[in-house]
């Protein structure tokens, strides 16, 4: 546990922090804690961390944890994971109701947000659990010569 955050983060070949959210307010709260642990990856642990990820990273936290907040009762539960050159993020909630990914449509006003993590993404799962559901979805951490995205 570290004493400053009162996050916990595990190294053991693989970095992960995660935090529960309950609120509309706390979604800046959810982007912040994936900006810091982003920033210990790369400053604390070495691991090179484009300024595209730091962004991409933060658009998926904001865009899963907005969901889950306006469409699931109780809690979210984010896991940001260090995983093969990649960020998972993971967001668990309580509803069983899967998430519709609408066909892309230029003319239909919001709902986008889903559309947007599966274009930014290397992989998007989503699976059932015993109590609701889990949503992970994967950013590569570097960007490959010429500035297309590692992985992709």
């Amino acid at each position: 546990m570290d004493q400053t955050t009162g996050r916990s983060a595990l190294f053991s070949g693989l970095l992960s922090v995660s935090e529960v959210y309950e609120g509309s307010e706390e979604i800046a709260s959810a982007r912040s804690l994936a900006r810091t642990f982003l920033t210990d990856v790369q400053t604390v642990h070495g691991l090179p961390v484009s300024g595209r990820a730091m962004g991409m990273v933060q658009l998926v936290v904001s865009e899963l944890v907005t969901n889950v907040i306006r469409y699931a009762p109780g809690p979210c539960l984010l896991t940001l994971e260090v995983q093969g050159g990649a960020v998972e993020v993971t967001v668990w909630d309580s509803s069983t109701a899967l998430p519709a990914v609408l066909a892309p449509d230029a003319g239909r006003i919001g709902q986008h947000g889903l559309e947007i993590v599966m274009a930014v993404c290397q992989s998007f799962q989503v699976h059932r659990e015993p109590v609701g559901k889990r949503i992970t979805a994967a950013v590569g951490l570097a960007d490959a010569p010429g500035g297309d995205r590692v992985g992709h």
